[in-house]
């Protein structure tokens, strides 16, 4: 691994440990917001992201951010070294006390992901990868599961905050529960993502995740051997507002559950 990459991980596996335990240690006490309907802002979601931001601008000042609170959840249109950060993804479960959150932070070099960490804090399980160099958990290489049959997979899905029964989400979710083993809907589309590069899910889906959702995940995937798409197959694209997803263990898998929701894509397109 270059220099220069090396010094960007282990800055961004010091970030997400410092913005995990402030998650950690203002678990049950900080204060609430609502933002939407079933959608929630707490006073350490916001001070994770102030304490990772310092602690990355410190480091490097030349570099920009995506994160989703605030003013810097626009994507910045000039910097070439752009850090994409969700700083407590799991936020309804966190409010609940539910220890199933991380803090989630990739980072982009001209468009290009090259690295990707996911900090478990309750667990204490650092996921990352950096590009070309594989993907880890706590130090040990870690790879997705060999399934390849829809009946064997277990599935982890990702639903709007409110679910229309006629939504393309609840169509999708039916089809999930009656052709894969079993569904999973944890909360946290980070930690679905790197569950799924550890080999503990076989597929994942959500359509209305955003890039700080997904980047970290999709490296990780990728650097375990994993597969991800937009629901039409084609290339995932972190420049747009909503990154929707499918996510498989194996080529296979992916490709056959994408043949399963095309119809089901098509005529919600239609």
């Amino acid at each position: 691994m270059q220099s220069e990459m090396r010094d960007f991980l282990e800055a961004a596996k010091e970030a997400a440990w410092i913005g995990g335990k402030l998650l950690l240690e203002k678990l049950g006490n900080a204060s609430v917001s609502v933002k939407g309907p079933a959608d929630f802002v707490t006073e350490a979601d916001l001070a994770c992201q102030d304490a990772v931001v310092s602690h990355l601008s410190q480091r490097f000042p030349s570099h920009a951010f995506l994160s989703e609170e605030g003013a810097l959840a626009v994507r910045p249109s000039s910097a070439s070294h752009v850090w994409i950060l969700d700083p407590l993804d799991g936020t309804t479960n966190y409010v609940h006390q539910i220890p199933f959150f991380a803090v989630s932070l990739a980072l982009e070099i001209r468009g290009r992901l090259v690295l990707g960490v996911i900090l478990d804090p309750s667990l204490g399980e650092l996921f990352w990868a950096a590009a070309g160099e594989g993907a880890f958990l706590n130090g040990c290489s870690i790879r997705t599961s060999e399934c390849e049959a829809l009946g064997d997979a277990l599935v982890s899905i990702g639903l709007p905050a409110q679910l229309a029964r006629d939504s393309l989400d609840a169509a999708i979710m039916l089809a999930s529960a009656e052709h894969c083993q079993s569904l999973r809907r944890t909360g946290s589309a980070a930690l679905n993502l790197a569950y799924l590069a550890a080999g503990r899910h076989d597929l994942a889906w959500a359509f209305t995740t955003k890039p700080w959702d997904v980047a970290a995940g999709a490296i990780l995937l990728q650097e375990a051997g994993g597969t991800i798409s937009a629901p039409d197959g084609g290339p995932l694209d972190l420049q747009t507002h909503r990154v929707p997803y499918v996510a498989g263990a194996t080529a296979k898998l992916h490709a056959a559950f994408l043949d399963l929701v095309r119809p089901m894509l098509r005529e919600s397109s239609g």
